[in-house]
């Protein structure tokens, strides 16, 4: 009987241990949704009032529990009855990454001052006394879960990549892991990020030096760290799905690995440059995956819009 517990706890412990380890993997491997994760819901919160930040990332963050609670059984039903799709899956994910980090770059620089007009619109808007705080509030907190939906399905699918032939309590521990993880972590952050501003405000208004200087240096970086989170977020897409797309194809991921190996042999900096080759090369095969997926859909909206443009 003693033994027989004891062989529980170890295969308990195993468990526990192949869970943890792969949950730190499956999270590196999600960074690049994680910061692109932080700077959407950061920005969807902007316009609502001071008062009810937190109140709205709260439940945003409620949504989100509920996406993954759908995604991580369906996820499982997946790689339980059709493992062969986990790869697809996963490659979907990855070029869907590289779409949304090359439109992003692509609407920066082409479309600027029309998003500059845009928010200058949407601020006179909402300085008018025909709008409705609590059905702007409402319509924040769909739009914010919609697209919670879909990262979440990204940071899920690609989770599932990395656990798709371990065990089923594996699965089922790093699958949940990671959405707790991800939803307390984004979320927290969220809310700690929306609060800067005032947290700068607060301590400007002190009487001591120090704290108005500190004040004053909040006010400052947090408009900054929004950029900041952007940019590293849109730079984290185009990494995490090269490197999605790369690893998916075995002669590909072999051809990196030999490459970097043989960097990594040059005396004084082939340490360095085998480090970042395989990185160099996942953000080159994002890029130009997320400008042919871009070119794709384009071409197929215009075809699209032929037969509208007749009428």
């Amino acid at each position: 009987m003693a033994s027989s517990l004891l062989t529980l706890l170890d295969d308990i412990a195993t468990v526990l241990d192949d869970v943890a380890l792969m949950t730190k993997v499956a999270a590196r491997k999600s960074a690049g949704v994680l910061g692109d994760d932080l700077a959407l819901n950061a920005q969807q919160v902007t316009g609502v009032n001071a008062d009810r930040e937190l109140p709205v990332v709260w439940a945003v963050a409620k949504g989100s529990a509920r996406n993954k609670a759908i995604l991580v059984p369906a996820a499982l039903a997946i790689s339980a009855w059709l493992p062969w799709l986990v790869t697809p899956l996963l490659m979907a994910g990855g070029l869907f990454l590289c779409y949304e980090g090359f439109e992003k770059v692509m609407h920066k620089l082409v479309h600027r001052a029309e998003d500059d007009a845009a928010k200058a619109s949407r601020t006179a808007a909402l300085a008018g006394a025909d709008v409705d705080p609590v059905a702007y509030e409402r319509d924040k907190i769909r739009g914010a879960v919609r697209t919670d939906l879909i990262l979440s399905a990204e940071i899920i699918a690609i989770t599932l990549g990395t656990v798709a032939s371990a065990a089923f309590l594996t699965r089922l521990g790093v699958l949940v892991g990671i959405s707790v993880l991800m939803t307390i972590g984004v979320y927290g952050l969220v809310a700690g990020i929306v609060k800067l501003d005032d947290a700068g405000l607060y301590l400007s208004r002190r009487a001591s030096a120090l704290a108005q200087a500190l004040g004053r240096g909040i006010l400052g970086v947090a408009p900054w760290l929004m950029k900041a989170l952007a940019i590293v977020g849109t730079a984290a897409m185009f990494l995490v799905g090269g490197g999605i797309l790369t690893h998916a194809v075995h002669d590909v991921q072999s051809w990196i690995d030999d490459a970097a190996s043989g960097l990594g042999a040059l005396p004084e900096i082939g340490a360095v440059l085998g480090a970042m080759l395989p990185t160099v090369i996942n953000a080159v095969v994002g890029v130009v995956a997320g400008g042919l997926v871009v070119g794709v859909v384009a071409l197929v909206r215009r075809l699209r819009g032929r037969p509208e443009a007749a009428h």
